[in-house]
């Protein structure tokens, strides 16, 4: 089964996929005028604006779904391999894919936003959708939908399951199988509450866990601060082969790090645009400018707490491509949430393994719900003109099977699925929005000319010739009434100033 696996992803992640997401990154940070680092004020302020509605979540809520997606397996065992099978060199790489991805994730999710529908009460939206109805090309729509709920249902889930059970079996001794009926119960409880109880247990873990983790991996950071120059210079040389102990794995070290930045960060993939696409925004850019910011928070911040950790404790290995021990630092342990858990132990005895595991269950635990939620949001695009039930009730079924499968499985056999979802949505995704892209530079273009007016920016996408954003057009009077109850109406007086 191995053998298999790698061979697909051998096709799959081959050196093609590595340089378009790169190049379209790179191309769509020129075209925005390098978005990402423009508008970083505009993004933290748009983060906290806006409220929910009946239909739809909050800026906040939907970021909170996006990071619930975003920072989960990838960020503390995907760094942890990166590093592994690619040299330190491997972290720059994925600061860059990610630096570079901020725009993908504009875009994606700006698209998400411009053609979302009102689905059973709530809104709906993704590349099946902007595929369908920006490029008409029905049959494209249908293979990322089938490809997603597969990708997201079956083999995504595995991976997170593995790494919650291995980091509880190294902290409390947990048996595997025992994890995965917990792990099953939980979900259970979560996925047949609905987008909303979705939404508010993702706002809710997301920022508590993301920050814990963060601000302890920073103090060890701190207590180790006279070795932080030599690993970022290390991490410098390796990343373009001017280290003597790295220098033969350049090319892994690339690819390592877009692989694992692409897992980690979902810039591109087309994950993203699913919960973007539930925010109740004034205009489209408004979310993708918040989705860009959640780039950096996964990448930049999260990512780059556990590479340094790894790197100035010395508690990993890497390997070359043939197997042969380049440096051992960490022995007997495999590549994976280990590495972490030793080097926070050997920092924090009796306490580090332990929080390690704890944060790693709900960074993990909550990337499962997400892609459920993705998964779901896909069904209900195939289901929108005839409905099947189901369909969602199998995908419930699968989705905790998989969960199940991949707690109890070894870590290679499960990261080699997952990296067989991520990769058929990104090739998927990403020639998608390059073929959409000038959809969503105009909507940039829009926003800032109705900002520079000193207005809070309202799209209508008619008087920008964008057609088929349907919501936005035949549902507006609805919605606005729906605002207004509420205190909040999309349509602002013409003079109203962003206060």
């Amino acid at each position: 089964m191995n053998e298999i696996v790698n061979a697909i992803n051998g096709v799959i992640w081959s050196p093609a996929l590595i340089y378009l997401c790169l190049g379209v990154g790179l191309y769509f940070s020129l075209r925005t005028r390098f978005l990402q680092l423009r508008h970083i004020k505009e993004m933290v302020r748009l983060m906290f604006d806006g409220k929910s509605t009946d239909a739809g979540v909050s800026s906040f809520q939907a970021l909170a779904m996006t990071l619930a997606g975003r920072v989960g397996t990838g960020n503390i065992a995907g760094v942890a391999t990166a590093i592994t099978f690619g040299g330190p060199g491997a972290l720059f790489w994925m600061w860059m894919v990610a630096f570079l991805g901020a725009s993908s994730a504009f875009v994606e999710s700006t698209l998400g936003q411009v053609y979302k529908e009102k689905i059973n009460g709530e809104y709906r939206g993704g590349p099946a959708f902007y595929i369908e109805k920006g490029l008409g090309m029905k049959w494209y729509a249908w293979t990322f939908a089938i490809a997603t709920i597969f990708a997201c249902g079956v083999l995504l889930p595995g991976v997170q399951a593995n790494s919650i059970g291995a980091s509880l079996k190294t902290a409390f001794d947990i048996d595997p199988n025992v994890t995965a009926a917990g792990l099953a119960l939980l979900l259970g409880f979560i996925i047949f509450g609905g987008v909303k109880r979705i939404a508010s247990f993702a706002s809710t873990v997301v920022p508590f866990m993301a920050l814990g983790y963060i601000i302890v991996a920073c103090v060890i950071i701190a207590l180790n601060i006279s070795a932080l120059p030599g690993v970022i210079l290390l991490i410098w040389k390796s990343a373009f082969g001017m280290d003597a102990g790295f220098g033969a794995i350049l090319g892994l070290a690339i690819m390592w790090g877009v692989k694992r930045g692409v897992y980690s960060n979902e810039a591109g993939q087309g994950t993203g645009p699913h919960a973007s696409s539930a925010a109740a925004v004034s205009h489209p850019a408004k979310q993708g400018l918040v989705q860009a910011f959640s780039v950096y928070i996964d990448t930049l911040f999260v990512c780059s707490a556990t590479g340094f950790m790894l790197l100035i404790t010395g508690l990993y290995n890497v390997q070359g491509p043939d197997g042969a021990a380049l440096y051992t630092g960490i022995a007997g342990i495999a590549a994976g949430p280990g590495y972490v858990q030793t080097a926070m132990e050997s920092m924090m005895p009796g306490f580090g393994s332990m929080f390690v595991a704890i944060a790693l269950f709900f960074f993990a635990f909550t990337t499962i719900v997400a892609y459920y939620y993705i998964a779901e949001t896909n069904i209900a695009y195939i289901n929108r003109k005839m409905n099947r039930p189901w369909l969602t009730f199998l995908l419930k079924i699968a989705l905790m099977a998989a969960t199940v499968y991949g707690t109890v499985k070894t870590a290679d056999l499960a990261w080699g699925l997952g990296d067989i979802g991520v990769g058929l949505m990104a090739w998927l995704n990403i020639v998608a929005i390059l073929l959409l892209q000038k959809t969503a530079f105009t909507c940039l273009k829009d926003y800032e000319a109705q900002q520079a007016q000193g207005l809070d920016p309202v799209f209508h996408p008619e008087k920008l010739g964008i057609k088929n954003a349907d919501y936005w057009m035949g549902k507006r009077s609805e919605d606005n009434l729906e605002r207004e109850k509420s205190g909040h109406p999309f349509e602002p007086d013409p003079d109203r100033k962003i206060s």
